[in-house]
């Protein structure tokens, strides 16, 4: 199994703003004061324009996909939420918490990747669990280890344990569970998403130790991390805030790897961090700081994978 991929799903957005039924607790969204809305939106539409230009330059497969006007969908530039793409020709469909962005699914983008030649065999839709008050945001709160098989899921009121173990039974995943924390108003609260304190590359890990509380369920984090081979590179509470956290890594087409960043978190990390990450990967760094603040979310929210096969016409 591959764990990068040269192909990704990426949702221009057209209504980008603060999205208040995300921010009763993904506390790294910000309020941009006395900025019109439309200012915000255009903002965002440059830092993804900009993004995109960036790995498209590298020789990465973008797909861009405009975000439609007529639906109030202000994160609809975070489209690893929703949906999931896999090898063996299966997607996964994923209920949200914020009931705006449960709007985001649409089944022309399916319907578009057929059109460029992927193979869609079987979808597997776990929305229904949205009348239940559970959820489970896609990549957002899963991090996959595909090569390995490992599935890492921070349990949060956006990740629920009895829906994560279903899809690690449906998609053959070892799961490592855990609790990741934040610091709000001297209280420890939840970490949103997985993805903000972990990255799962080929052979390296970026982590937030301090985020996990609990001792017993980070040494167990770390022995999954290091029996697979994975170097861990440690991150600070601090540098999570800048988004270090929130990275993916991705190819182009002639195999080179890269790690895709946001520049803040690129100047959040120390001369040896970086270092440790260059000897693996080129990086790929690009300022998101109004999709930051006002999305609580960065680079590696912005790309869905597509591990599909080619269907070879």
């Amino acid at each position: 199994m591959q764990q990068v991929t040269n192909s990704i799903l990426m949702i221009r957005p057209v209504n980008f703003k603060m999205n208040l039924q995300t921010a009763v607790n993904n506390y790294y969204q910000k309020a941009i004061e006395n900025v019109l809305p439309a200012a915000i939106n255009r903002k965002a539409q440059i830092e993804f324009d900009e993004l995109v230009q960036k790995l498209k330059k590298k020789d990465i497969d973008i797909l861009v996909v405009e975000d439609r006007l007529s639906s109030e969908t202000p994160d609809s530039i975070f489209p690893n939420n929703w949906i999931s793409f896999h090898q063996n020709s299966d997607v996964g469909l994923y209920p949200m918490f914020a009931e705006n962005r449960r709007q985001e699914r649409r089944e022309d983008v399916l319907d578009l990747l057929e059109e460029k030649g992927f193979l869609i065999e079987n979808i597997v839709d776990y929305t229904e669990a949205e009348q239940e008050g559970v959820y489970l945001e896609g990549t957002g709160s899963v991090v996959l280890d595909r090569q390995n098989r490992k599935a890492y899921c921070a349990l949060s009121p956006r990740a629920n344990e009895e829906l994560f173990i279903e899809f690690c039974e449906d998609f053959e995943y070892t799961p490592v569970l855990f609790t990741a924390n934040q610091t709000v108003n001297n209280q420890r609260e939840p970490i949103y998403h997985t993805n903000v304190m972990l990255s799962v590359a080929e052979n390296q890990a970026i982590v937030c130790l301090e985020s996990i509380d609990d001792k017993k369920e980070r040494k167990n984090l770390l022995k999954h991390l290091k029996e697979d081979g994975k170097e861990v590179l440690v991150i600070t509470e601090k540098q999570v805030n800048s988004f270090a956290g929130n990275m993916l890594q991705v190819k182009g087409k002639d195999g080179t790897r890269f790690l895709v960043m946001s520049t803040s978190a690129y100047n959040s990390l120390e001369k040896d961090q970086l270092q440790k990450i260059e000897n693996h990967n080129q990086i790929i760094h690009s300022s998101l700081a109004t999709i930051e603040a006002c999305g609580g979310g960065s680079a590696r929210c912005m790309m869905a994978e597509i591990f599909l096969p080619k269907t070879g016409k």
